[in-house]
Formats: structure tokens, C-alpha cells, sequence
């Protein structure tokens, strides 16, 4: 909700495939449902997000198993506005460098489509 406060209505999100656990299809944000797009080809260390208007917004995806110190200085280094580092650049410029092969998607608290069109809540 906070992208949706920030850059308006979120029309989708598009994530790497091979990352994450589940591969629901929609988000349920407020009233909206947010679509989701998989691909393997999407730099793991990323989403992108983009609104009704078309923008993007690349968004930084750190590992659950990194270090809450790396975390938040990872998160600080892409949250800055002068930041210029691609979202990879800035999990490999933490001293403990964070595999690329990790199930970030474990640990989403998220809502999505079982096929079925029924929403449900994803653990």
C-alpha cells in the first residue's frame, strides 16, 4: 500500500521465477488487485512494479537470510534518492555478499490467486 500511496494505483509487478516460492498471480492491496508476472530472465535481486500511469519502479529484494545489518543498510543505499546502484550492485557491496539463488518468496505475507480465482492468504 505504500507504493499505491506514494505513485498511485499499482497496475502490476513482475518478479524472477526461480527465487521465489510461490508464484501466486495477484496481490490483493486495499480494494485493488495487483497482477504479478513471472520470469527467469528478471534479475533476482529485484521486482519492478509499475503503475497506471506506466511508470516503473525497480524495488531491491533482499534474501530472508541476510544479516539485519546488511538488510538495513542495503535498504537505506536503495531507499537514497542520489542512489545510482543497480539493485545487484547494492547487495554485492555488503560485506557478506548474499547468494542470488534464495527462496525470498518464503517469508511474503501476501494474497494470491490458487487458479481457481478465490483469493486466499499465502503463508
Amino acid at each position: 500500500m505504500a507504493l499505491s500511496e506514494r505513485y498511485g494505483r499499482i497496475r502490476n509487478v513482475i518478479a524472477n521465477s526461480g527465487v521465489w516460492d510461490d508464484q501466486f498471480r495477484r496481490i490483493a492491496v486495499g480494494s485493488d488487485v495487483v497482477r504479478v508476472g513471472w520470469f527467469t530472465s528478471l534479475d533476482t535481486a529485484m521486482l519492478i512494479a509499475t503503475t497506471e500511469r506506466g511508470d516503473q519502479i525497480d524495488l531491491l529484494v533482499v534474501p530472508p537470510e541476510t544479516t539485519k545489518a546488511v538488510a538495513d543498510r542495503a535498504m537505506r543505499t536503495a531507499a537514497d534518492p542520489a542512489n545510482l546502484k543497480r539493485a545487484r550492485d547494492i547487495l554485492l557491496a555488503t560485506p557478506t555478499p548474499v547468494p542470488a539463488s534464495t527462496g525470498a518468496g518464503r517469508h511474503l505475507n501476501a494474497v494470491r490467486d490458487d487458479e481457481g480465482n478465490v483469493l486466499e492468504k499465502a503463508s
